[in-house]
């Protein structure tokens, strides 16, 4: 005989010992897109990027300032190289920061393209049909009327006349408005995307460089001759860039004279002559900070400016190893402005200098300084350098720094040797080693020439973004229904309405609706 037990089915529910069942590589790739794509992740990643930005405005960065970022190594052996390994002096090309990027692109595409149909459904969708209990919810009116008559029909034109559209139904009327509001919701994210597309494009073929040019001296638009270049990644070269070339013919600069902002500056513009391609002709342009040249979808911009001594070193042979302007770097708002001057060439010894020209020097407490951003009272104080003469190694240095390491600073009665000169003054350097004359100054423009492609498409995505946000802030999805229906003998017009979000003068319109529609009643009527 059969134990009674062997026909007890088990339970096929989880019983609470039993692990729940393996998600599988398929479950958990659905998983992980649905995090992705969550709003939530999108604000999280939105805000990582916002953040993962701040680096980028507080460290110097290597494509706009790399005399900066090399200072700032200098300055802080120890921290340097971490922020150097972290992509800190190039926030905006660093792997952590392309990856928020894109898992932000990717997140923003996921969450508005499923939300797409969905929307076009409900645009396709009729006003539902009027719930049972009209009187539950916010907004409701209620009244009497001797006859039905067409009470709906008033009604659809009023709901029309206020914008809604319109369904009729058996003995009932349902209207619903505000579509657009979701309509906004979607044109925010897709204007976002719009806007990391444009940045990617001017990322991946754009360019920026900048050039310090010498009053008198030219420039033309090719990767040798920038001080510093940052190529986007798609850039192939000189080929990408467009050929041409200008001189800055003049410089004028003015400065506050008085006042508790004395020599802040009032107005600097450079005087260019410029040609857009070799065999054009030749024209001129006025270069005013934010008024940039615009040649071939690149522009020219006006950053800053400075001075550039004008000097002879003579070796001690009597040879000229150095002569002409030599851009000297500004140190603070005077315009103390560091710079060095090598010669090389020099025999028997090569010679270096380094120091300040200062354009209003004045003997302080602590020697010469500049007092003033102007040349009222030019200086030149510096202090030289011999060595032995060295193989060229071919390695690039830079024309702002004397590299001293096989150098020796020249003394005089046992001190170190310094020397101030005035414009045409000149002094023999000690043990006969040759002469430096201060010949006179000029000045030196900073120019940025940048090339960003996608600039108007990321403007246009900002743009749309600010449409988006104000249509899902003030655009107010509402449903209305008005219903006839006899209770117990008598005919009732019942007006009622639904706020799809924050409740904002519902009640108004329902009491405007229902006094639009009361005339239609008979005399004797009765409002509940």
């Amino acid at each position: 005989m059969t134990d009674i037990k062997d026909h007890i089915t088990a339970p096929t529910g989880n019983s609470g010992n039993e692990p729940p069942p393996a998600l599988g590589l398929v479950g958990w790739l659905r998983w992980t897109w649905r995090q992705l794509t969550s709003m939530k992740t999108a604000l999280v990643l939105l805000f990582l990027l916002a953040l993962g930005a701040v680096p980028g405005s507080l460290i110097p960065q290597t494509p706009i300032d790399p005399i900066k970022v090399s200072d700032f190594l200098a300055a802080h052996p120890k921290l340097g190289p971490l922020y150097d390994k972290l992509g800190l002096f190039d926030v905006f090309k660093s792997a952590w920061f392309s990856a928020i990027y894109l898992l932000l692109f990717i997140s923003l595409i996921g969450c508005v393209v499923p939300r797409l149909s969905v929307y076009f459904k409900a645009l396709r969708a009729r006003p539902p049909k009027p719930p049972r209990n009209l009187n539950r919810l916010p907004g409701y009116e209620r009244f009497e009327v001797d006859e039905a008559g067409d009470v709906l029909a008033m009604a659809t034109r009023e709901l029309k006349r206020r914008r809604f559209r319109v369904q009729s139904y058996d003995g009932a009327v349902a209207a619903e408005r505000g579509y657009l509001r979701e309509a906004g919701n979607l044109l925010f994210h897709f204007s976002l995307i719009l806007a990391l597309v444009g940045v990617a494009w001017g990322s991946l073929f754009g360019y920026r460089g900048t050039v310090l040019v010498v009053v008198g001296n030219g420039f033309s638009n090719s990767v040798a001759q920038y001080d510093d270049f940052a190529p986007g990644r798609a850039f192939s070269g000189d080929d990408d860039l467009p050929p041409f070339s200008l001189t800055v013919k003049d410089f004028q600069v003015k400065f506050q004279q008085d006042g508790p902002q004395k020599g802040a500056a009032r107005e600097f513009k450079a005087q260019l002559s410029y040609q857009e391609t070799p065999d054009a002709p030749e024209k001129s342009y006025l270069l005013q900070v934010n008024h940039p040249l615009k040649l071939d979808g690149s522009s020219v911009y006006l950053l800053g400016h400075g001075y550039a001594p004008r000097v002879t070193v003579r070796d001690g042979q009597g040879n000229v190893a150095f002569s002409g302007p030599a851009p000297f770097l500004p140190q603070d708002s005077n315009f103390s402005s560091f710079g060095v001057i090598k010669a090389p060439d020099a025999r028997p010894l090569t010679l270096g200098f380094e120091g300040f020209f200062l354009p209003t020097a004045v003997i302080g407490q602590q020697g010469p300084v500049s007092v003033f951003p102007d040349d009222l009272n030019p200086a030149l104080v510096m202090t030289g350098y011999y060595g032995r003469p060295q193989p060229e190694t071919g390695k690039p240095e830079s024309v702002y720094q004397l590299d001293k390491t096989k150098l020796t600073q020249f003394t005089k009665d046992g001190d170190k040797w310094r020397f101030q000169l005035a414009p045409g003054q000149s002094i023999a350097l000690p043990d006969k080693a040759g002469s430096i004359t201060f010949d006179g100054y000029s000045r030196w423009v900073k120019l940025q020439i940048s090339h960003t492609p996608g600039t108007g498409l990321a403007l246009a995505g900002i743009l749309l973004a600010i449409l988006g946000l104000m249509g899902s802030l003030f655009v107010h999805p509402r449903r209305t229904w008005v219903r006839v229906r006899e209770i117990d003998g008598r005919t009732v017009v019942e007006v009622a309405g639904l706020d799809r979000g924050p409740e904002r003068g519902l009640g108004d319109e329902i009491q405007a609706i229902t006094d639009r529609l009361r005339p239609a009643s008979s005399t004797n009527q009765e409002q509940s």
